[in-house]
């Protein structure tokens, strides 16, 4: 007794209620049973098959306010169904269902397990539910259902001895039938819908909807990291409260010198300036498959290791080759904002742990989190309040991952709040291949100058243009007069 779809709708709506027989289909093309008149029609027939069950029964004055009830009920429902929806719950079509089934079972208690009156209840029931969720959601239903007409029955039935007319159960066949009938008439139309429409008609309503979707999912995938948003729509991963614990890196880092910065702009330029780190920090996690878990103030919190892992060794490089990248990345910034007028200096500073956290859902039913809890978090945020700026600090589990690679100076050990033991720390200084003569790259950063130059990705072309450049550069210092 509940919403039948024929077609997936583009929001991804779930189904509304149990008594809701609609078809969903695109507009213009089918006129549809809203979820109202389907559970009002459902509970009308229940409440026929009630009230000839109680003519035909001495002493069951009773039946008469479950027909009542069952009249009623449809209303109840659907206010409660708007209220819900205004506060953006993503459950109330389900709840609704395990509500309905859990209501059809109490009336197939209170008419006898046996009769035909209540088989015919429980035909409906099951029904809708197979139409509306497959098997599982069948199963389900049948569970409550069962559960609710075998309590019914022996708490209001302690003789177990209910025989119901003759005409109760014709009634119950009859209203059952023009319910079911009812159902395949909308399924029909809309089938039949379909097949008439030219083929132009046709694909464009399919075309449509495909664009909607697509840029629906676009639009999500911009507030979730994009592994993340991966694995959900490809089904890979269930949107339920969940957690495991995984050997992740974790990084967090800010901007030294911003809050000396607020002071000095306005919000709205201020604003500017921090989405366009964002933007860029973004794209060089992303670069390294790091799964960014979100921006705080001028903060940034990013893990690797879920919701895919390359290896404890790999994610760890990945983490801090990411904040190399970073922090070289940093100076071209400066060098935008010191053009647009932005004096202060700002700098990155970071923080990197490795270890066991625990990664998953946090928060409840309708709002969740995907982030990740534990002590190498904690220890990452530290490490990247005691950083200099321009500095990366890691811990000695991420450098023994990665000093193969990376150049790292030991700090020594330093007391970290809310650890009891001191932790050893190491500064992370570049690539191994890039120091000494052989290294790609140089940089440079002056008052009025920034240099900065990797030569194992300028190709031929841009090899020339760099050096007309320089030699313009060159020349131009050379004769400049004081």
């Amino acid at each position: 007794m509940s919403r039948a779809s024929a077609n997936i709708p583009v929001t991804g709506t779930t189904p509304a209620s149990v008594m809701d027989i609609a078809v969903e289909t695109p507009v213009n093309t089918v006129s549809i049973m809203p979820a109202y008149l389907g559970r009002t029609l459902g509970y009308a027939a229940v409440a026929v098959i009630v009230v000839a069950a109680a003519v035909g029964r001495l002493h069951s004055e009773w039946l008469f306010g479950m027909a009542g009830f069952a009249l009623v009920w449809p209303h109840l429902a659907q206010l409660f169904s708007l209220d819900a929806r205004k506060r953006n719950s993503t459950t109330v079509g389900q709840n609704l269902l395990l509500i309905d089934c859990a209501i059809s079972g109490a009336f197939i208690g209170s008419l006898g397990l046996a009769s035909i009156s209540a088989a015919t209840i429980a035909l409906m029931v099951m029904f809708t539910c197979f139409m509306v969720g497959g098997l599982k959601q069948w199963a389900k239903g049948s569970l409550i259902l069962s559960g609710s007409a075998l309590a019914i029955f022996f708490l209001f039935n302690p003789d177990h001895a209910i025989t119901l007319p003759p005409l109760a159960d014709l009634l119950a066949v009859i209203v059952a039938g023009v319910y079911i009938c009812a159902t395949a008439l909308f399924s029909h139309q809309q089938a039949k819908a379909l097949r008439h429409a030219t083929p132009r008609h046709a694909t464009l309503l399919i075309q449509t909807q495909r664009e909607q979707s697509i840029a629906l999912s676009q639009k999500l995938s911009k507030y979730m990291s994009p592994q993340v948003w991966q694995t959900i729509f490809t089904g890979q991963r269930d949107v339920r409260l969940e957690t495991q614990r995984k050997k992740l890196a974790v990084f967090f880092s800010d901007i030294q010198g911003f809050t000396e910065l607020s002071e000095e702009m306005e919000p709205e330029a201020l604003t500017d300036v921090l989405n366009h780190y964002f933007n860029e920090m973004s794209q060089i996690a992303l670069k390294h498959g790091g799964t960014i878990d979100k921006f705080v103030g001028d903060s940034i919190m990013i893990f690797f290791g879920d919701p895919t892992s390359r290896g404890q060794r790999a994610d760890t490089l990945a983490c801090v080759s990411m904040a190399i990248d970073m922090r070289k990345h940093m100076k071209i910034l400066r060098q935008n904002w010191r053009s647009k007028g932005i004096k202060t200096p700002l700098q990155i500073r970071m923080g990197i742990s490795t270890g066991y956290a625990t990664v998953g859902n946090f928060g409840a039913e309708n709002r969740m989190d995907y982030t990740i809890i534990g002590k190498e978090v904690n220890l990452a945020s530290r490490l990247e309040h005691l950083a200099q700026p321009g500095e990366i600090l890691v811990t000695h589990e991420a450098f023994s991952l990665i000093k193969d690679s990376i150049m790292c100076r030991d700090k020594g050990e330093v007391t970290v709040k809310g650890f009891s033991r001191p932790i050893a720390v190491y500064q992370v200084i570049d690539y191994r291949c890039d120091l000494g003569r052989n290294r790609s790259f140089l940089e440079h950063e002056h008052s009025g100058f920034t240099l900065y130059l990797d030569s194992a990705k300028v190709n031929e072309n841009d090899r020339i243009a760099i050096l007309r450049a320089l030699d313009e550069a060159s020349s131009r210092l050379r004769h400049q007069r004081d």
